[in-house]
């Protein structure tokens, strides 16, 4: 077999020849060229990912693992992780999605937490035609499938709308699960003699080498990758849950692994690799429901809902016992060696015997070469804006109308986001909550991104990308507890691409660092394009927050009539890749306004004060849209009219009413406490914008006034 066939590359594969002293057989070269893909291997971004700081004083344990841990109090930990399934969804939209959901979930349950919730970042292709359309409705109602089935609540979100994400769009899917600090499993603590357990579906053909096609850019004719696609059962999944959580309370299990990409392949041989320890196969031991299943498609199998434990053989019969009670196959497929082999036999026949580190990371990183790109050269300059008062309404109205500003309820009243009754804020806040019944505590989590920014600067629209989804938990109350993050890129082997990760990354992680936010976890995608296009730089960021109690908890949507409406931070925002510039004239130009750490510390303190005083009904950072589109969003989630005041000077610059960027909020103060709240935000940036009234109008300081009805009506469609 040529080593071209299984993705690797001439160097790979000499370095493979070296490392063995032998020619590689057809079983071990298939296995080698799925584990040292781009999606399981990370070679061309593991120098980049050690720009990430991921220590933290509330950090017990960072990325390596399933999933990352952050200390909640009480001796309770929450754990989370975000991956991707984008090249699954492009194919097969329902069960690329449904997968992703249950492949994080495991995640979470692989670390020994019990998944409490999830996210997903959604981006889509914007043109409105028929596949576009079967596409978005696929991959929500896969999520909503999965996710309403496996009884794990859909929170929250964010969905993104650019004709880049055409043909290639992004399913991101976030899981996070509690779990108490002393039964926290890891993949590290396998011993020899211990036995190998495979819980969970029969393995199948469908997935096998799904790894691998998912470090590959997307071909024209996406039919014939449809056999790379997973198949996902949520019923079992939820088995598995109960099953392994049953398992953890009686302390039957060592070591723990979900078989994601590459199956067997990849939780085995990680095991034995983190472990220092080899491990030993047995193909026909492990349940089939595919006849005639070689060695090692078996190995790199991806069938859905299925667990590898690492158990002591004296607990075997126990485990099966619980298994069964659980209606799961549960089979003994193997044992944990000294040798420090991967090794897979066939009744007796060895079909792949390699060093157990090379396969569970051995692959040497690639440096791919890098370039600025040249049309950054080109965009530097932002254009001018100027809105005739007679276009303010239109203007406005378009904004409010773009699928990036638009009600999303569409698609989040398909999730079942109350679950497990701990969900205290769902879908459509900009902070989701939910209770911590174990400790008393709350968990706030946030998911954002910029694309637009960082394809116009990637190193300050790396920056934004965190900031977009640390300043709504600032705001909120919450004390930040650490990130994890989806960087989603097309190929790397284009110079200008690689430069635009890097960078990007490289603004993310600094960003990230000086606000003190620790990242624990997190995935790489790249490959992200079809031919003749690619998609935006696109780092989705989720982020743990905590809340000891809601007394301080400030919401959004929450104002009142008679408070006073602030507006906090800078005057003005950037166009520069603004919503309202890409509806003007269809472009993205202009720089962006670059990362200021002092000032965002300065928001960052003043938020957290101004909730722990409570002086305020309601707060909402300013994101997509602008000032003028978060006012309407204030007043739609109210039910209240607003009637604001701005000096005509300001009125007349689209970057205060239309801007992006910055640490910028709309607050909504009781007015017994406007004296209190000007004196927390007076030296930052302060500016009375308006009052809350009764009456369901927002009038814009007669540029514009509507009914509540008008603008609720344009909004949802």
């Amino acid at each position: 077999m040529n080593y071209k066939t299984v993705g690797l590359r001439k160097e790979e594969y000499l370095a493979i020849k070296k490392m063995l002293g032998r020619e590689p057989n057809e079983s071990e070269l298939r296995i080698l060229g799925v584990m040292w893909s781009e999606h399981c291997s990370y070679k061309s971004t593991r120098s980049i990912l050690k720009m990430f700081n991921s220590e933290g004083k509330h950090v017990i344990q960072g990325p390596g693992e399933n999933a990352g841990i952050v200390d909640i109090g009480g001796g309770w930990a929450a754990a989370f992780k975000v991956e991707s399934h984008n090249h699954p969804s492009a194919v097969e939209p329902y069960q690329g999605a449904a997968t992703g959901v249950g492949g994080i979930i495991r995640d979470i349950l692989a670390v020994g937490a019990w998944p409490t919730a999830c996210l997903d970042g959604l981006f889509f292709g914007k043109t409105p035609n028929n596949s576009t359309l079967s596409l978005i409705e696929g991959v929500v109602a896969g999520i909503g499938g999965y996710g309403n089935a496996v009884g794990v609540p859909t929170v929250g979100g964010k969905t993104f709308f650019d004709d880049s994400y055409e043909g290639n769009p992004l399913v991101n899917a976030m899981c996070v699960g509690t779990v108490h600090q002393e039964s926290v499993i890891t993949s590290r603590t396998a011993k020899v003699g211990q036995w190998v357990v495979l819980l969970g579906s029969r393995t199948g053909r469908d997935g096998i080498a799904g790894a691998a096609f998912a470090s590959t850019e997307l071909a024209e004719d996406t039919k014939s990758s449809k056999p790379q696609v997973q198949i996902g059962d949520p019923f079992v999944e939820k088995l598995l849950i109960e099953c392994c959580h049953e398992l953890l309370k009686d302390k039957l299990i060592a070591s723990m692994q979900d078989m994601g990409a590459a199956g067997i392949t990849s939780s085995a041989s990680e095991i034995a690799a983190k472990s220092g320890t080899g491990i030993h196969i047995y193909a026909e031991k492990v349940p089939t429901r595919e006849a005639n299943m070689t060695p090692w498609e078996i190995a790199l199998s991806e069938s859905q809902e299925r667990m590898l434990l690492i158990i002591e053989p004296d607990n075997f019969d126990k485990v099966k016992k619980c298994a069964e009670k659980w209606l799961l196959e549960c089979a003994l497929i193997g044992e944990i060696t000294s040798d420090k082999r991967f090794r897979i036999t066939n009744h007796g026949e060895t079909v792949v015997d390699l060093p157990a580190e090379m396969v569970g990371g051995g692959c040497p990183v690639i440096d791919w070469p890098s370039q600025k790109p040249a049309y950054l050269e080109n965009i530097k300059v932002e254009k001018k804006y100027e809105v005739p008062q007679e276009r303010f309404k239109e203007l406005f109205l378009s904004v409010l109308t773009d699928p990036n500003v638009r009600d999303k309820s569409w698609i989040y009243e398909q999730y079942d986001h109350m679950v497990q009754t701990n969900t205290v804020a769902g879908p459509g806040n900009p902070v989701s909550v939910i209770r911590i019944k174990e400790n008393g505590t709350f968990l706030a989590l946030s998911m954002d991104c910029d694309p637009w920014s960082c394809w116009l600067d990637p190193y300050n629209g790396g920056a934004e990308s965190f900031l977009k989804a640390a300043r709504p938990l600032w705001a909120c109350g919450a004390e930040v507890l650490g990130m994890t993050d989806c960087l989603n890129y097309p190929s790397p082997e284009s110079p200008e691409n690689y430069w635009v990760l890097k960078e990007s990354v490289r603004g993310l992680a600094q960003a990230a660092k000086d606000l003190e936010c620790p990242v624990v976890s997190g995935n790489v995608s790249l490959y992200n394009e079809s031919p003749g296009k690619k998609i935006l730089p696109s780092p989705l960021v989720g982020i743990v927050g905590l809340l000891r109690d809601l007394d301080t908890f400030l919401p959004s949507g929450r104002m009142e009539a008679k408070d006073i409406l602030f507006l906090v931070g800078p005057e003005k925002g950037s166009l520069a890749g603004s919503l309202f510039q890409r509806i003007m004239d269809g472009t993205i130009q202009g720089k962006p306004t670059p990362y200021d750490a002092d000032l965002e510390r300065k928001f960052k303190e003043r938020a957290i004060k101004t909730s722990k005083e409570k002086c305020c009904s309601s707060v909402r950072v300013i994101g997509s849209g602008g000032l003028a589109i978060s006012i309407a969003k204030e007043c739609i989630f109210a039910q209240k009219g607003a009637r604001i005041n701005i000096a005509p000077e300001l009125l007349k610059r689209p970057e205060f009413l239309f801007g992006e960027g910055r640490p910028r909020a709309i607050y909504s103060v009781k007015p017994s406490m406007v004296s209190l709240f000007e004196s927390i935000w007076r030296d930052f940036g302060l500016l009375k914008i308006g009052t809350v009234i009764e009456d369901h109008t927002l009038d814009i300081s007669g540029l514009a006034n509507f009914t509540l009805q008008e603008i609720l009506g344009c909004w949802r469609g």
